[in-house]
C-alpha cells in the first residue's frame, strides 16, 4: 500500500502521475543520445540503462536504437514491465489515466507504444492490438500527442 494519493477528478477516472526521473539520469541519457555515431549511441544508451535499470525512458530509447525487431521488442517489453511496477508503486490500481501530458509518464508510454510497434513488426498481432487499446485507455488523447523525441 502506498501513502501517495490517487487524484480523483470530476471529469473521469483517477490519474496516475509518475515521479520525475533524477536530473542526472536525464542528463546522462541526453548525452548518450547526442553521440554522433549510431553504434556508439546505442552502446552509450545501453550503458546508461545498465547503471539505471529502472529508468523507463532509457529502455524506450534503447528499444528505438535496437539492431533488429526482436531486440527492440525485448527492450520495449522490459521498459513496459518496469513501468507497470512504477505505476503500481505510484498508486495505480490497474485502471485510470496515465497521460502523455505529464512528462514523467512518457518513458512508460514510449515503451508501451514501442512494444506495440515491435509486436506488429514480428507478427504478434494480438499483442499489438492489446498495446494499442491499452494506450487509448491510459490516455484518451493518445492519437493527438506530439513526441518531440
Amino acid at each position: 500500500m502506498t501513502d501517495r494519493p490517487v487524484s480523483l477528478t470530476p471529469s473521469g477516472p483517477p490519474e496516475t502521475r509518475l515521479d520525475a526521473e533524477p536530473a542526472a539520469m536525464l542528463a546522462a541519457l541526453a548525452d548518450a543520445l547526442a553521440t554522433p555515431d549510431a553504434a556508439a549511441r546505442r552502446d552509450a544508451v545501453s550503458a546508461v540503462v545498465a547503471r539505471n535499470p529502472r529508468f523507463l525512458d532509457g529502455w524506450a530509447q534503447l528499444g528505438r536504437l535496437a539492431r533488429d525487431d526482436v531486440e527492440a521488442y525485448a527492450c520495449f517489453r522490459v521498459g513496459y514491465h518496469r513501468g507497470l511496477d512504477r505505476l503500481r508503486q505510484s498508486g495505480w490500481r490497474g485502471s485510470g489515466w496515465v497521460r502523455w501530458s505529464h512528462e514523467p509518464n512518457r518513458g512508460f508510454l514510449r515503451a508501451l507504444d514501442g512494444l506495440r510497434a515491435a509486436a506488429t513488426a514480428i507478427g504478434e498481432t494480438d499483442e499489438a492490438a492489446r498495446g494499442a487499446e491499452f494506450l487509448h485507455q491510459l490516455d484518451p488523447d493518445w492519437d493527438r500527442r506530439i513526441d518531440p523525441d
